[in-house]
């Protein structure tokens, strides 16, 4: 599980935000994974534009990165996946914290971020939890 999450390539494969548009343009630079990978996108509004980099790479333990958003508003967020051994299987914690400015503590009075990106993320952990066991032994 640890290597889809931190490699920036292999994140697109399960990532539920790349789905919403398969068309979008990604760049990628940097190493190929861990610190310093870095992938930019942009989409179409349900994406937007932005920018994510692996600020830390732990193996099997903590993949964290910086998330630039530039569309449809310009905000800063931290993402972190937490794997933790229980018993013969890893579980897997997907969380994202950010300082939230005018645009998005005004959107928060409507909706709640949680309600709008919770399921997602469920969602993503499920496909990485399949791509994982697809592809079994093949990736640490």
């Amino acid at each position: 599980m640890f290597a889809h999450v931190n490699d920036l390539h292999d994140f697109q494969v399960w990532n539920p935000f790349a789905k919403l548009d398969p068309a979008a343009r990604n760049t990628f630079e940097g190493p190929p994974a861990g610190t310093g990978a870095a992938m930019a996108w942009s989409g179409n509004s349900q994406i937007g534009a932005g920018r994510m980099t692996i600020t830390e790479s732990r193996p099997s333990e903590l993949v964290r990165m910086r998330l630039d958003f530039l569309k449809p508003f310009a905000a800063t967020a931290v993402a972190e996946f937490t794997f933790v051994p229980e018993g013969g299987r890893t579980v897997v914690t997907w969380s994202m914290t950010g300082r939230r400015n005018f645009v998005s503590k005004a959107m928060g009075l409507v909706m709640s971020m949680d309600s709008m990106v919770g399921g997602r993320f469920d969602t993503g952990l499920a496909a990485l939890k399949s791509l994982s066991e697809v592809t079994g032994a093949a990736r640490p």
